[in-house]
């Protein structure tokens, strides 16, 4: 059903549920900063597009609820109990009738191709194996199904990437977040087809549209 999760997998796993768990009280004050500066309508562009039954990964606050058309089905997972205690509250006061619920996107607890769309927006940034992820993600997708990202990756412009160096080792110390990733890195080796890539901000954020192929074995 779900894939093994290494021990070294489980232990940055374990690290990260901490921080979360730590920083979970000021992420929405935190984020919402670097939506207006950085990300923009990127969770609009996300989860518009999604369809039927829809699963979440890293769900965190519950920030993407609004977001999503009224006719889909949402399940989303996430990792902290203190962020998914806030986007459940969240849920409660839009009304949003999301099965939000405890899972690690690294091993997920879905029979294969379960899902139309399966979304991610800020998530795969501290997920500890994202291939790992990147694999569950495309075993639970129906053929034909979509994946949707908003993530922000490593930058192709020499002076950015270079300060993205430098600021790597506190973010993934401090904040379980890492500033150099590229989904398109993992995301072919795992059998997914790239249909849509739209970079901004000096190439820091990044949309991403992919698809699972109709004719899969995964």
């Amino acid at each position: 059903m779900n894939q093994a999760v290494s021990e070294a997998t489980r232990q940055e796993t374990e690290r990260v549920r901490r921080v979360q768990d730590k920083h979970a009280g000021g992420y929405d004050r935190q984020i919402s900063f670097f939506e207006r500066i950085l990300f923009g309508d990127g969770r609009e562009w996300v989860c518009s597009q999604a369809r039927g039954r829809v699963l979440e990964l890293a769900c965190g606050t519950a920030r993407n609820l609004p977001f999503y058309p009224a006719d889909v089905e949402v399940t989303g997972i996430e990792l902290s109990p203190e962020m998914l205690a806030l986007g459940r509250e969240r849920a409660k006061e839009l009304g949003h009738a999301a099965d939000l619920r405890l899972g690690d996107a690294q091993a997920l607890e879905f029979e294969d191709e379960n899902f139309d769309t399966v979304t991610c927006t800020l998530g795969f940034c501290t997920i500890a194996d994202t291939t790992g992820a990147a694999k569950e993600a495309l075993r639970v997708l129906r053929p034909g199904g979509q994946l949707l990202m908003l993530e922000h990756v490593r930058s192709p412009v020499r002076i950015v990437r270079g300060a993205q160096r430098l600021l790597e080792p506190l973010a993934v110390r401090f904040e379980a977040d890492h500033l150099l990733r590229e989904p398109l890195d993992y995301l072919p080796g795992v059998g997914f087809e790239i249909d849509e890539v739209k970079r901004s901000k000096w190439g820091i954020v990044e949309r991403v549209s992919a698809r699972k192929p109709e004719a899969s074995t995964a």
